[in-house]
């Protein structure tokens, strides 16, 4: 009988119950909210399901992010493994490979002025960067917190590591995450407070037609420009435009559907459970996350009143041939973004197509964020 009572005793102490803290009770509870709204609500399931996940397990099991040092038996925690990929940048720029490879970059080719749309939707990153500095933060902590302004999951990440920063990875990479997924909650009242509806209802007219050697040679031409000034950038905006070179070169088919399918959804699957997996109780739960929330949400309201602000003011130059919509677009939430402003144009408008006038700040807005991320690492001397 006592070794019964003992056997049962053993069993209850290795359950979760005895364990868990009201923090982990909380984040329990943000995994299944975050399950809700990617199921339910639909919002970015194939970011918020893993997310969520891997947040969920961690708080149950904590030991599932356990390194292998501090194993008993000299193993580590599944998720653990997962998560060296985001810190040593192989799943970001991964990732960047296969937005690449989904990505039709002829939008910008055919309309490069949708460059400086991109570009001032980076005047979020800077300033939420000063922000954070005044908050309290380091100024490495603080450029690795501003580049959430970029609605850009993956450069968030890569930021972080390359600045050693990875005690706030967790915050970070859920803040900017949860931000690519609530686009299109968060931005049609900026755009629509900074646009007049006569702005919201210019059509613009249809993009030129871009020659397949056009396609072909802009992401050789972008990957020497940009790694020449900022060698630092190779790993995001190489992979990025190497994906983009299987896309229009035509003869790698194989590699195109791999990179933009099979490869992509797996890599999705170990970055969005490793991220999860950082939001333990202990980790997450605490002020700097909080600030950290804040400043996301400032910076990407600034990086997308910047691109609307600017949009109109292209708007006014070239005599209403530019739909400031397009300039929210600058973020690079790809291609989230960019059907936003088709959205928000269609509501003015039913007859409006803005859809492919937008995809090109967006694409200008991913290269912005990697080419942001590269600036603060050669401002901190980071290779």
């Amino acid at each position: 009988m006592s070794y019964i009572v003992e056997t049962l005793g053993r069993l209850v102490e290795q359950t979760a119950f005895l364990n868990l803290t009201v923090g982990n009770l909380i984040m329990i509870a943000v995994a299944c909210l975050f399950l809700y709204l990617a199921i339910n609500r639909g919002f970015e399931p194939l970011l918020l399901v893993p997310i969520a996940f891997g947040m969920l397990l961690v708080n149950i099991y904590p030991d599932i992010m356990l390194s292998f040092e501090d194993s008993d038996n000299g193993t580590g925690g599944l998720l653990y493994y997962f998560y060296k990929l985001d810190e040593w940048s192989i799943l970001p720029s991964l990732i960047f490979m296969g937005v690449g490879a989904m990505t039709d970059f002829r939008p910008l080719i055919a309309n490069p002025k949708s460059f400086l749309l991109g570009a001032a939707a980076q005047f979020g990153i800077f300033a939420a960067y000063l922000g954070a500095m005044a908050m309290g933060f380091s100024d490495k902590a603080a450029a690795a917190i501003a580049i959430i302004g970029g609605a850009d999951g993956p450069t968030s990440i890569f930021l972080c590591g390359k600045l050693q920063q990875t005690a706030l990875l967790g915050p970070i990479a859920v803040a900017a995450y949860s931000y690519m997924a609530l686009v299109p909650i968060i931005q049609p009242p900026i755009m629509k407070l900074l646009t007049t509806e006569k702005e919201r209802k210019v059509k613009m007219e249809q993009l030129r037609p871009v020659s397949k050697l056009e396609a072909i040679l802009f992401p050789i031409i972008v990957t020497i420009v940009v790694c020449l000034i900022l060698p630092t950038t190779a790993p995001l905006v190489g992979m990025l435009m190497l994906g983009n070179l299987f896309r229009e070169s035509g003869v790698v088919r194989q590699l195109t559907e791999t990179a933009s399918n099979a490869l992509m959804y797996i890599v999705v699957i170990l970055l969005g459970t490793s991220v999860g997996a950082t939001t333990s109780a202990e980790a997450f739960l605490n002020l700097d996350t909080i600030k950290i929330v804040i400043l996301g949400l400032i910076a990407f309201a600034f990086g997308t009143a910047a691109g609307v602000l600017l949009g109109k003011v292209m708007c006014y130059v070239t005599g209403g041939k530019v739909n400031p919509l397009i300039g929210s677009a600058g973020v690079s939430a790809v291609p989230m973004a960019a059907r936003v402003s088709q959205k928000v144009g269609a509501e003015a408008d039913p007859t409006n197509f803005l859809l492919m006038h937008a995809m090109g700040p967006n694409v200008a807005g991913v290269i912005g964020t990697a080419v942001v991320a590269g600036t603060f690492m050669a401002i901190f001397g980071v290779k």
